[in-house]
């Protein structure tokens, strides 16, 4: 990478000026992707936190899509599957003088995310997440009917609200049926008529606005890696066409087209490293910050994997426009270059 070393020492201007894109659009992306993170996990941790087995929901219309919202499963149904039903809603709790929209989750408290303190609800008793304004002992209200905390579980969310925990019995009273919106089946689920069974990820898609808001900001994700394609490879075209006569005194001398190819693919890692490393740095910086004002996720898959991301695609484009090194022509070249 000699001619690489030298070529980044003499054009610092236009490097830095690269590298400053690169690392901004690095930014861009990895904040991008620890609040899609973020957002996703505020939707659906409630979700998550449920022990392992299928999800089964009533089968939708047609023209429908399975959701938490309008699934109604009968009581014979849920026997039938023989699982642990479970039902959401979503309405205001009272506590004190604070009142906050919450999901509502009915289900056996084995079902519960860890306990942080307390003891397990029953009758006319309730468990809320840590996030919540209400303490042991308190009394709270939730559609017009009084419950009594006994314990502070893991602070998890369902469709970006606080979750409360009661018996699936008092939330089929709150919520005034008879049915359950899904059933956890421990393993793979039963065939029951009118029913249709899904695995985590796919039950994640039940929980409304979760796929529209996770798949446009993938798009969005995409997109910037498109662009950071677009920019890299077009600079290293220019790059490449400005120094064709360079490239010819090099071939003329006997510098074989791969020592050219590695050395113009040397030179543009060495600036996609740098502006990646920025540019991630800063977002890692600054996710720590937002992650105490909005729902941020900071961790290796937020960070480290969109910076490789940034790398990998600018890279090809780089590969893709410096390939015309590996074709300069000494003599055509230096005739064009006089």
């Amino acid at each position: 990478m000699f001619i690489a070393w030298r070529e980044l020492g003499y054009a610092k201007g236009r490097f830095a000026l690269l590298g400053g894109v690169i690392a901004l659009m690095t930014l861009m992306v990895v904040l991008l992707t620890g609040l899609t993170a973020g957002l996703g996990a505020a939707s659906v941790s409630a979700v998550t936190a449920l022990p392992p087995g299928d999800l089964v929901f009533q089968e939708p219309a047609a023209a429908q899509k399975t959701d938490f919202a309008t699934s109604a499963l009968p009581p014979a149904t849920v026997t039938a599957l023989g699982g642990d039903p479970i039902g959401v809603s979503t309405t205001r709790m009272t506590s004190g003088d604070t009142t906050d929209a919450v999901t509502v989750l009915g289900a056996d408290p084995a079902l519960y995310p860890a306990t942080e303190t307390g003891t397990a609800p029953g009758a006319g008793q309730a468990a809320v997440t840590a996030g919540l304004n209400a303490s042991i002992g308190d009394s709270v209200t939730l559609s017009g009917h009084t419950y009594t905390v006994t314990a502070i579980v893991d602070d998890v969310t369902f469709n970006h609200l606080p979750v409360v925990y009661v018996t699936f019995t008092d939330w089929q009273a709150l919520a005034r049926t008879d049915t359950a919106s899904a059933v956890l089946v421990d393993g793979t689920a039963p065939h029951v008529p009118g029913t249709v069974a899904a695995d985590r990820d796919t039950a994640y898609a039940a929980v409304g606005g979760y796929s529209s808001e996770q798949g446009s900001l993938t798009l969005m994700r995409v997109l910037l890696l498109g662009v950071s394609v677009l920019i890299v490879g077009a600079f290293f075209t220019v790059w490449t066409m400005q120094r064709a006569g360079d490239l010819a005194v090099v071939r003329a001398i006997g510098g074989g087209r791969g020592y050219l190819l590695r050395d113009a693919l040397g030179q543009a890692l060495a600036v996609l490293l740098a502006g990646a490393a920025i540019g991630g740095g800063a977002a890692a910086g600054l996710g720590a910050l937002a992650s105490q004002a909005v729902p941020f996720v900071l961790d290796v898959a937020t960070v480290a994997v969109p910076v490789a991301a940034m790398v990998g695609v600018g890279l090809l484009g780089a590969a893709v426009c410096v390939r015309r090194t590996t074709t300069v022509d000494p003599l055509t070249a230096l005739g064009a270059a006089r």
